[in-house]
């Protein structure tokens, strides 16, 4: 099948279990609940998304005819001067990314030498042979894949509170403060959470307190 991307970047990881760790970021066009236009925004299931997955035009985007050809254009991302130097690490993510990701797309990037990671809202069963898997649920979303390594929940979303996931079988559990004009109260009270029940871990998104991608 062909693929479409929106970005394929570089970077530090920003967020959740794998902060700092140095990627490879492939954002996938498209998203099965929001169309990411603005004039959907306040119907959509998740109308607090804050990417832009629109399209194939950002850095290193496009349409990829094969799995083959993603995947060189992946390990082309990785810096050569990092041969051997760590294992290649591949975030695939977007919008959602497992509406693209398929076994054989699994396989080229494994082939090049990838760990594969992908941050997914869920509500689509993950293919075999992912190496991390981050499931975020999404409010009034059905939640199908529900286990996973990492739980990363916004914080807060009223019709989701965490202790509906705490039995999930993830090894992880991550309160992520919801972005926009209430991020401080948000924050305040995702620290307070997880102060009175330390399952759960705060997420601070760190790559836009550093002014990073």
């Amino acid at each position: 099948m062909a693929y479409a991307v929106k970005e394929l970047y570089y970077t530090l990881q920003g967020e959740g279990a794998q902060t700092g760790r140095p990627a490879v970021f492939l954002r996938f066009s498209g998203c099965n609940l929001w169309s990411g236009m603005e004039r959907d925004r306040a119907n959509a299931i998740c109308n607090f998304c804050d990417t832009d997955f629109v399209g194939v035009d950002g850095p290193g985007g496009g349409k990829f005819a094969s799995a083959g050809l993603l995947a060189q254009a992946a390990a082309e991302t990785w810096p050569d001067v990092l041969d051997g130097a760590g294992k290649p690490y591949v975030i695939c993510t977007g919008g959602e990314p497992l509406l693209q990701i398929d076994a054989p797309l699994i396989d080229a990037l494994h082939d090049e030498g990838f760990e594969i990671g992908v941050e997914t809202n869920g509500t689509i069963a993950a293919p075999a042979g992912l190496d991390w898997i981050c499931v975020s649920p999404k409010a009034e979303a059905p939640l199908v894949q529900r286990e996973g390594d990492e739980l990363k929940l916004v914080y807060r979303q009223e019709k989701a509170p965490p202790a509906q996931f705490d039995r999930l079988a993830f090894d992880f559990f991550y309160l992520q403060p919801m972005d926009g004009p209430s991020l401080q109260a948000h924050t305040a009270a995702a620290i307070e959470y997880c102060k009175a029940n330390p399952k759960w871990r705060l997420s601070v998104q760190t790559h836009k307190m550093l002014g990073i991608a």
